[in-house]
């Protein structure tokens, strides 16, 4: 019962928020919506639902993903936004998602091909000499170090035990990304074995960090430029690795807390190695497509393009056909499920005072870019055919030069003004992938950051004021490497406002909210409720406002699959 009462509100909320798109060509597209199901997913983004969707099926569940936008994928889409240019228009870069799922899932079997990249971090200096210098970072340590001693030969040797350390703390607390958070009604009312049982997996990560737990926990809360100026002296080393702590978050290297941010970006890996992001062949849409297929074929129907109404017993669509469902698991923002979607009154009035209080301010402006050259840069000129050079396939950082300019943008900002010098990480994907644009043209992903959800002064993130952001950012990759502006083709500027309205990111956030402690672990989305149910029995939280946090990983998915299994299993033992 109340499984399709929530089943009801949240697809006729979601007809009105953006959360569906178009049927999945390559599905069951035979397949018509059944009068009930085990178990529906709402929304297919971030791979969470489609690999949740998945595991479900799999264990023998009826199952039905249900997505209003045109494409699959809600954040990792790959779309045409100029003709002839396929963009990953919002997340573009894959490392975070699970090992667990490549292999369950059989992703490669399924059309999945990642195109790693090594080098994978170049940042180019403005400075006056010619040329300017520029750091490049790869796997092969020596070579990272010999780049390293340009700035400091004191940072070149303590670039390799750095990575050891991040690596150990890495390896700590990776086991916790893969099982739902400590369950704290079991620690206050179960028996000393449960409540063993449950503090286990955060006693294992303690035994494994032995006596660095201090320098763990001084990861965690201190800001990540005092980590950074503990090991470090160079400035452009120092930003460059900074920029994973503030990846999408309003904060400032000088923010407390900055560091788990850093330790959540370089968690992931790719053929087994640890921290490395590379891009999917065909754009992010081709991961999501993977995961649709791996779901499909397991026998899940996948829908899009639907039109829903609401019927007091669950889903009326537009042609009047009544769907209902044991379970929902929500994919969309804790914001949008309980404050939008789900009746008020079956939720307890601080849980409601909580997901109001959620931090979902964002940075980022993603800015997609169609051009006819490669971008050639002062610190590393292009060669005379115009051919890719090795840091082409890197993130390439700009307006890096020190921790300092980070600060500076997120200052101006957090007074509501766009950043006048922002941070830009540049991507050029098609030089690995040639596929995603027109023969000598390219792909150039921006992802930008400071830009405020709300602008001063009530001003509206217009056509003016988009254009007037990306014009600046233009004007900054013109001083490294003139002639950008000169071979752009088209752009697509993605705003705060933007990335809330067309893929349901909070306030533009892609985590779905802060990803600081306080929004983390047992009290992600809020406390008593961070292990995927809700206060409303038979709806779960699926997506990046659950744990283990945002980023292309599947594992809110694949966790909350594992409790709603739990459950069904109870609920028949008891029956």
């Amino acid at each position: 019962q109340h499984g399709t009462e929530m089943l009801a509100r949240l697809c006729a909320g979601c007809a009105a928020h953006g959360l569906w798109g178009q049927r999945l060509a390559h599905s069951r597209t035979t397949e018509k919506l059944q009068r009930e199901y085990d178990a529906v997913v709402i929304g297919a983004g971030n791979t969470g639902p489609g690999a949740g969707a998945a595991y479900l099926q799999q264990a023998g569940l009826r199952t039905a993903v249900l997505e209003k936008r045109h494409v699959l994928g809600g954040a990792a889409v790959t779309e045409e936004i100029v003709p002839g240019f396929k963009f990953s228009r919002a997340s573009y870069l894959l490392s975070l998602l699970r090992p667990q799922i490549y292999a369950e899932l059989e992703l490669q079997r399924h059309g999945l091909r990642v195109l790693p990249r090594d080098p994978y971090s170049f940042t180019p200096l403005l400075e006056d000499r010619s040329p300017p210098r520029s750091l490049l970072m790869g796997h092969d340590m020596a070579q990272t170090q010999q780049q390293i001693a340009q700035f400091s030969q004191k940072d070149a040797q303590a670039y390799p035990k750095y990575e050891v350390f991040m690596g150990r703390l890495v390896s700590a607390i990776n086991p916790l990304l893969d099982a739902p958070p400590a369950d704290t009604t079991a620690l206050g009312e179960g028996s000393l074995l449960q409540r063993l049982r449950a503090l286990w997996p955060l006693l294992q990560a303690g035994l494994a960090l032995g006596r660095q737990l201090p320098h763990f926990y001084e990861v965690l809360t201190a800001p990540i430029s005092k980590i950074l100026d503990h090991w470090f002296e160079s400035e452009p080393l120092k930003a460059t690795l900074a920029t994973d702590a503030v990846i999408g978050a309003m904060s400032s290297p000088h923010t407390p807390g900055s560091g788990y941010v850093l330790l959540h970006h370089v968690m992931g890996e790719l053929e087994g190695q640890r921290g490395a992001w590379g891009y999917v062949a065909g754009g992010m849409g081709a991961l999501s497509q993977a995961i649709a297929r791996a779901a499909a074929t397991h026998g899940a129907h996948i829908f899009t393009e639907q039109v829903w109404g609401f019927w007091a017993q669950g889903v009326m669509m537009q042609d009047g056909t009544e769907v209902r469902s044991k379970v929902v698991l929500s994919n969309a923002s804790p914001q949008l499920t309980f404050l939008e979607l789900t009746p008020q009154e079956q939720l307890p009035e601080d849980f409601v005072r909580r997901i109001q209080q959620l931090d979902t301010r964002s940075p980022v402006t993603k800015i997609n870019v169609a051009v006819d050259r490669l971008p050639s840069f002062l610190a590393a000129p292009n060669t005379h055919d115009n051919q890719p050079l090795p840091h082409h396939c890197c993130s390439i950082h700009l307006n890096c030069e020190g921790t300092h300019l980070l600060h500076q943008a997120y200052t101006e900002a957090a007074q509501g003004h766009p950043s006048s010098r922002p941070m830009i990480e540049l991507c050029i994907p098609s030089v690995l992938d040639p596929g995603l644009a027109p023969p000598g043209c390219h792909v150039v992903s921006l992802f930008t950051q400071y830009t405020p959800y709300e602008l001063a002064g009530g001003q509206p993130w217009d056509e003016k004021a988009r254009n007037a952001y990306a014009d600046t950012v233009f004007d900054c990759i013109e001083a490294y490497a003139p002639g950008f502006k000169a071979s752009v083709i088209g752009r697509d500027i993605l705003t705060p406002p933007d990335l809330e309205k067309i893929f349901g990111l909070p306030g533009g956030n892609i985590f779905h909210g802060g990803m600081s402690l306080d929004q983390l672990y047992f009290t992600r989305p809020a406390p008593s409720y961070s292990t995927y149910q809700s206060p409303v029995p038979g709806l779960y939280l699926c997506g990046s406002g659950a744990h283990p946090g945002g980023g292309v990983m599947g594992a809110a998915g694949r966790n909350a699959a594992q409790v709603v299994l739990r459950d069904f299993r109870r609920l028949r033992w008891q029956r």
